[in-house]
């Protein structure tokens, strides 16, 4: 099993930016991807960006594609989503999970373990 906690939430304008971090511990030797996922209110739990814990090969929604940014510190075993140019749509509670499913990391389905949420509020 892998522990999940992540930070870096808040409120910011539209425009703006934000950088959220995810931190593993526990099992991450067996972890294939970790994944950034959001839901909004009344709306199903969508992919935002995930990257391969070992090659670091990225995928992103086109809705955030030039805009978000995933990274890795595999010494830190964390996870960053660095947020640019914000916009109210974007806002969701987050969550980092993590898969050991090889193939395109994008459906929440193959995700077995996740954090528990930190909130993103864009305001217009």
């Amino acid at each position: 099993q892998v522990q999940l906690v992540e930070s870096g939430g808040g409120l910011v304008q539209a425009g703006g930016s934000l950088r959220l971090s995810c931190a593993a511990s526990g099992r991450t030797f067996s972890v294939y991807a970790l994944g950034w996922f959001r839901q909004a209110p009344g709306k199903e739990r969508e992919f935002v960006a995930a990257i391969t814990w070992s090659g670091g090969r990225t995928y992103y929604a086109d809705s955030v594609k030039g805009r978000f940014t995933i990274s890795r510190d595999n010494a830190k075993n964390t996870v960053y989503l660095q947020m640019n140019s914000l916009k109210p749509e974007d806002t969701a509670v987050y969550y980092c999970a993590t898969t050991i499913r090889w193939g395109t990391p994008s459906a929440p389905a193959d995700f077995g373990s996740w954090g528990q949420g930190t909130q993103v509020t864009v305001s217009s």
